[in-house]
């Protein structure tokens, strides 16, 4: 739904723009004289001497009392829309997975609970200072996003291998999933230098 409510957006904001500039650039360039071609009657840019927004344009309704109450409601509306599709974008936590019991009904692991499992298991990896987990996707395909925090001795290598093979799997065999797409990421745990005396 968010992927699809994304391209309708940006797709009529192009548009708009792709417009918008057009019509300016048929004015600036000259077209209409040079390619002998007539605009409608309403159409703003004529000329290379016209300007978007002209002083009759900035000034006519300045003198009205319902301008300026309409163009602060019309913004207001407008930022509170950029800022609901801004939040909407940030991946939200997944709430619970959907387990089969194999009596041919499902049964509901909170995503929380999933999720602190398999940090504490993440954290008792060897070399492993700090483990976070966030599951996202839909209660039917989880998908996981797991940081680690690593010691300096740490290898990565050796332990990603065991997280896959041993924290992952524990939590896609106890949710009954055949799959459990993640994505980690790394970190190492910067100690500050000594100084010595």
């Amino acid at each position: 739904m968010l992927k699809t409510a994304n391209r309708v957006l940006l797709g009529l904001l192009g548009l708009g723009l792709f417009a918008l500039g057009g019509g300016v650039l048929l004015g600036a360039l000259d077209l209409p004289n040079r390619w002998d071609f007539g605009l409608p009657g309403w159409w703003p840019f004529r000329g290379p001497d016209d300007v978007v927004l002209g002083t009759e344009g900035r000034t006519r309704w300045r003198d009205e009392g319902w301008w300026w109450p309409t163009v602060i409601a019309v913004l207001a509306v407008l930022l509170a829309l950029l800022l609901w599709w801004l939040l909407a974008q940030r991946r939200r936590r997944l709430g619970g997975v959907l387990v089969d019991s194999g009596d041919g009904a499902a049964a509901r692991l909170d995503g929380r609970t999933l999720e602190d499992v398999i940090e504490e298991e993440a954290q008792a990896l060897e070399g492993v200072s700090r483990a976070h987990v966030r599951l996202t996707g839909r209660s039917t395909a989880p998908a996981a996003r797991v940081r680690l925090l690593l010691e300096p001795h740490a290898d990565p290598a050796r332990t990603l291998g065991r997280l896959s093979r041993e924290t992952l799997a524990h939590a896609r065999d106890s949710a009954g999933l055949d799959s459990l797409p993640t994505k980690v990421r790394l970190n190492e745990v910067r100690h500050h230098a000594q100084r010595a005396a």
